[in-house]
């Protein structure tokens, strides 16, 4: 009797020399961080694997001070440092059996992904839907919609988005970084020593992101890596901000037509009757493509992590 074909759910656990797997990493060392198991087992089944990196990673400047001896950053230092770290991720790549040609680079501003994405919605969305078409995978692996880093949750989005534009979409898992690890993965990689070993080798290929964080870093890679389905969304906004903020919030919502941002007073919101907040009937009406919603503060911060971030409505 002839063997069944595999399920949607084996082809995301079982790889095999028909595996093409393609991971959106914002940053170089994102790729070994939560991937570096991931890439390893696919290419020992004999399948292929591609990175799209979206920034170079050059807005960095305290471990390039350390590194170069110095205090001002400006352009032409972080065009450097942009160029030392995708050196480092060629050379990571290496170590984990993956060739430089499978790296496909979009250049965008480190720590403005958000920007892009809100500014230049329809090209944005266009040029990663052009490297995943270019590559042809048929799993995609990209940040977690609540990943903390504002690079992370927006690469998040614009996957989702691009995903959409596709007629015959890749499956879809997610990774977290910068967040809690939490529910239940489709996949969780533990690694036999010799992987772990293998990914200890490719995370050292990034020295620039060790000389101060090296400590943290490493945490963050020795982490079991643990894949995700995308989970159904709750529907109402998970926020319930402090009223002595509201003039300093921001609301933008996102979907296929395009990208908006409101002050918070105002935004399409209604309260709901649990307290909470939803968007209003206008903008509530269910839509083509997933959609997405960010709160964020309008305050310069040294802290470059989202206290609230993404949701999907």
């Amino acid at each position: 009797m002839p063997s069944a074909e595999p399920s949607a759910a084996d082809a995301l656990t079982n790889f095999s020399a028909r595996t093409r797997l393609l991971i959106v990493a914002p940053h170089p060392d994102d790729e070994t961080i939560a991937n570096g198991l991931l890439i390893q087992q696919v290419r020992a089944a004999g399948g292929e694997v591609g990175i799209v990196l979206l920034t170079d990673g050059d807005n960095n400047p305290w471990p390039q001070r350390w590194v170069e001896r110095r205090l001002y950053i400006g352009a032409g230092e972080r065009r450097r440092w942009g160029a030392r770290r995708r050196a480092e991720l060629l050379q990571a790549m290496q170590r984990l059996g993956v060739p430089a040609t499978a790296l496909q680079q979009l250049h965008w501003p480190d720590l403005g992904v958000t920007s892009r994405l809100l500014s230049t919605h329809r090209a944005a969305v266009a040029a990663l839907t052009t490297t995943i078409t270019t590559f042809r995978p048929d799993i995609v692996v990209a940040p977690a919609l609540g990943d903390r880093h504002p690079d992370h949750g927006s690469a998040h989005v614009l996957a989702r988005l691009a995903l959409t534009q596709m007629p015959s979409a890749p499956a879809l898992l997610t990774y977290m970084v910068h967040g809690p690890q939490s529910g239940a993965p489709t996949l969780r990689l533990e690694g036999s020593s010799a992987e772990q070993a293998a990914k200890r080798f490719a995370l050292s290929a990034h020295h620039s992101q060790l000389v101060l964080s090296g400590g943290r870093v490493q945490r963050l890679s020795g982490r079991a890596e643990q894949f995700s389905v995308v989970p159904r969304p709750d529907g109402g906004l998970p926020w319930r901000p402090p009223a002595v903020l509201h003039p300093w919030l921001r609301l933008s919502l996102v979907d296929a037509a395009g990208a908006h941002t409101w002050r918070w007073h105002e935004a399409p919101l209604q309260r709901s009757d649990a307290g909470g907040y939803q968007l209003s009937s206008r903008h509530g009406e269910p839509v083509a493509s997933p959609r997405f919603a960010r709160l964020s503060l309008a305050v310069p911060s040294p802290w470059i992590f989202d206290h609230w971030g993404w949701c999907e409505v």
